[in-house]
């Protein structure tokens, strides 16, 4: 197998960057949703908010689950600039674009509370021009908000200590938790496995043979486009389609070097792949209805039985030294590790 496409997303929900190189982390892709947009509700009266666990207080996290109108902002990255540019690109309409700091001086902002399925950081409420231009598009008050040096912790049974500890014999999530979570001693650190706004895992692997099962679904031509599914990694080449359920680790090997990425649970998909990019609405025709035409067979995971499976979630193996190593399109992929059954996904809150 080979990598054939990787993505960064640098403002979480927002279109996707491709790239042709990748620097693997212990936290996903450099840049990779470190920022996240947050509406702000009016205090006079009770929020409204579309998804209510996404809420803390008057502010809620904003996903292209429930505000599709994010499919309507491109992203691109200039490293040598040190930004990244926003481009907001309406349907019949001009664009207008604004350069972001990759790396904000944080010294100055107001740090936040943010909480994204049920798991806590820190963040950092950016510069009102910032906020202001986002604002200006969706009709009311918005910030964007930095993660900046800090992560979340990842819960449930994701890490790859996690999944040990449940072959082991673990009877519950809750040793995920604890997995994930400093103790007083300091023998663990938070930040080693912390994440980012990606939902729930540092990477998101994929495959084209995957993609192409979706596509055949449609039965007016409609090619679906792997983006919708947010992957870092899309590889293809393997036997089948959704072979990747069952696997537990893959490794890359870029200039002779290789690197492995632990894939532990499944990822459960919602109605964000029935989104139309060009509109930023839901998909009219056949497009609409991906979500719909996947629940046929892909309820595959009984941790999460009511949602189809799409990709696996994923880890840098700490044993493998990849920290700090380049990946590409075209390097070589093999799976080093199957599983012998389905994985069962725990993180609470939403496992099912």
């Amino acid at each position: 197998m080979k990598i054939t496409q990787l993505y960064t997303y640098p403002i979480k929900s927002l279109r996707s960057v491709p790239l042709t190189t990748a620097l693997l982390t212990p936290h996903g892709f450099p840049y990779d949703r470190r920022f996240m947009l947050i509406k702000i509700h009016s205090t006079s009266g009770n929020p409204v908010p579309r998804f209510k666990s996404h809420l803390i207080g008057n502010l809620e996290n904003m996903t292209i689950t429930y505000y599709p109108e994010l499919a309507l902002f491109l992203q691109s990255i200039d490293e040598e600039k040190g930004v990244f540019t926003v481009t907001h690109c309406p349907p019949h309409r001009g664009k207008k674009s604004l350069e972001i700091p990759l790396e904000p001086e944080v010294s100055k902002l107001q740090v936040i509370d943010v909480r994204l399925h049920n798991s806590p950081a820190k963040g950092y409420k950016m510069e009102e021009r910032v906020n202001a231009w986002f604002s200006s598009y969706f009709g009311y008050e918005v910030m964007l908000v930095y993660l900046g040096p800090n992560t979340r912790p990842v819960l449930g049974n994701l890490l790859p200590d996690a999944v040990l500890n449940k072959s082991a014999g673990s009877k519950s999530w809750l040793s995920g938790v604890a997995s994930s979570l400093p103790n007083l001693t300091g023998a663990k650190d938070q930040k080693e496995d912390g994440i980012t706004f990606a939902d729930l895992a540092a990477y998101l692997v994929v495959t084209e043979e995957s993609l192409q099962d979706v596509s055949s679904r449609f039965s007016d031509g409609t090619e679906m486009d792997v983006t919708k599914f947010r992957p870092n990694i899309v590889l293809s080449g393997s036997k089948k389609a959704y072979e990747e359920d069952y696997w537990g680790c893959i490794t890359i090997t870029s200039n002779s070097k290789a690197a492995e990425i632990v894939l532990t649970q499944n990822c459960a998909r919602c109605v964000s792949i029935n989104v139309d990019y060009n509109t930023g609405k839901a998909a009219t025709g056949e497009a609409g209805n991906a979500l719909k035409k996947l629940m046929k067979d892909r309820r595959v995971d009984k941790g999460n039985k009511w949602s189809p499976i799409f990709g696996r979630y994923g880890f840098l193996k700490a044993a493998s030294e990849g920290d700090g190593r380049t990946i590409a399109v075209g390097d070589r992929v093999e799976v080093s590790k199957v599983n012998r059954e389905h994985t069962t996904f725990e993180w609470p809150g939403i496992s099912s």
